[in-house]
């Protein structure tokens, strides 16, 4: 349908007393400032803020649309911008990131995740930077497969575990929501908290990883250290087994514990005062350390003389201690100290008879008294002289004499032919001879003993 615009009026004229506008510079400088103001809108909608392009090598492409997000540690910095499939028949998707980002580091790994396990179609890709310290990829680059992830779908999740254990996943969700029916108000109350947690978690997380080479040499060493207790699981189980072991035995003994628990305040109220004092106790141990400063090169060296006596007397000190405690029955000073009540009691009702059979056997014994040395010399050292003198100083009674070996033609031993010749070299008639004398003297002087001439021998009655 045809229209016809009305004639055009002219401008009314202005007002009585009332300047006219002066629209001519003025509106130009407005337009000018306007355009200004689009072009500089237009350019950050449409030329973004710089960034740079890379290529993700993915076994698959998992649902990815153009589109989709590419985030780092939950925040957007990035889209896909194509998706092509390879000559080798994998998915090759384009992503363009943030300027904050560009260079990627190599370590760089790229993931496709999805919001959440019930999600079905929505995706996104998540990017763990490598460290600065690593080298870059120059924009453009193609991340290999070898650097990529491919998304955990909920059925595939579900599909790895057998009827029992998906009946038992089942049973502990429907346990869940049994476990907060009425306990909605708290459940309110923890999730207005959950999201000050997340942001106490992020500044954590953001503080940990600020000085990367410290957080890489903490998680290096932390994995040592894993490595250690691995490397030691058999000790590590004992500990365990001894642990629970005590805690058991700690369970036991729940009464005995709860005493304890009871005295717990009053300790601590002790431990208090004790603390308190403790200032003053220092203060003297200062001023103890200081007038004792003057006196510690003495005590060193004293300790550096010590050692070798303490070194020779660590064996002593153990053998002293086997004395009184060995392990076995009847070997050691503790078990004779065990025995002695009993052997006294023996002995009381032993000795009466002990002395009346000692002096009865007197009369039959008497002529053994002094040829004892002899006896027991003969035990001792059959073949040589039993004894030379006895604890009385009587001398020996009588040596038995055995044929001696000659040294003979040739350098061989020969016997005597008579048995007569065995007491050649005898000497008869020394009847005063001093203690010591039956040997041949000692080259210090010490033998035949004179006992500075007071006793009444002759010490040249030698062999």
């Amino acid at each position: 349908m045809a229209t016809t615009s009305p004639p055009s009026l002219p401008p009314a004229p202005p007002a009585p007393g009332v300047r006219a506008p002066r629209t001519g510079p003025i509106r130009i400088i407005a337009v000018g400032a306007l355009v200004i103001v689009v072009l500089i809108v237009a350019y950050l909608v449409f030329a973004g803020s710089g960034g740079a392009t890379y290529k993700l090598e993915f076994a698959e492409a998992d649902q990815l649309v153009r589109g989709n997000q590419v985030q780092v540690g939950g925040v957007p910095v990035g889209s896909v911008t194509n998706i092509e499939l390879t000559h080798d028949y994998k998915a090759l998707v384009t992503i363009h990131v943030d300027s904050s980002l560009v260079p990627l580091h190599q370590g760089t790994v790229a993931q496709v995740r999805v919001p959440s396990l019930a999600s079905v179609a929505n995706r996104y890709i998540a990017l763990t930077l490598g460290a600065n310290s690593n080298p870059t990829y120059p924009a453009g680059a193609t991340l290999p497969a070898s650097v990529t992830r491919e998304v955990t779908d909920l059925d595939e999740l579900f599909n790895t575990l057998n009827p029992k254990t998906r009946a038992g996943l089942a049973q502990f969700i429907q346990g869940t929501a049994e476990q907060y029916v009425g306990q909605s108000r708290g459940l309110g109350e923890s999730t207005e908290l959950f999201p000050a947690f997340l942001t106490s978690t992020a500044h954590f997380f953001s503080e940990l990883t600020r000085e990367q080479p410290v957080f890489t040499s903490f998680l290096v060493e932390t994995a040592k250290a894993v490595t250690t207790i691995g490397a030691r699981k058999d000790q590590l189980a004992d500990l365990v087994e001894n642990q629970n072991t005590t805690l058991a035995a700690i369970a036991s003994e729940q009464s005995e514990l709860a005493r304890g628990l009871k005295e717990l305040p009053r300790a601590l109220r002790q431990g208090n005062r004790t603390f308190a004092e403790l200032p003053a106790t220092f203060a003297a141990l200062k001023t103890f350390v200081e007038t004792s400063r003057p006196t510690t090169k003495p005590v060193t060296m004293l300790l550096e003389r010590l050692r070798p006596l303490l070194a020779k007397a660590a064996p002593v000190v153990h053998n002293l201690a086997l004395t009184f405690s060995r392990p076995g029955a009847d070997n050691d000073l503790t078990d004779l100290v065990r025995a002695l009540p009993a052997l006294a009691k023996q002995l009381t009702t032993a000795s009466p008879t002990a002395v009346t059979t000692l002096q009865e056997a007197v009369p039959i014994t008497a002529f053994l008294g002094p040829y004892s040395p002899d006896l027991a010399g003969t035990l001792r050292t059959f073949g040589q002289a039993a004894a030379y003198y006895d604890a009385d100083g009587h001398y020996v009674h009588v040596s038995p004499v055995l044929p001696d070996f000659k040294l003979g033609a040739n350098n061989t031993l020969t016997l005597p032919e008579k048995p007569e010749e065995a007491l050649d070299g005898l000497k008869t008639g020394q009847l005063r001879r001093c203690p010591g004398a039956a040997t041949e003297p000692a080259e210090d002087g010490s033998s035949p003993f004179v006992d500075g001439e007071l006793l009444d021998c002759d010490p040249t009655e030698t062999p």
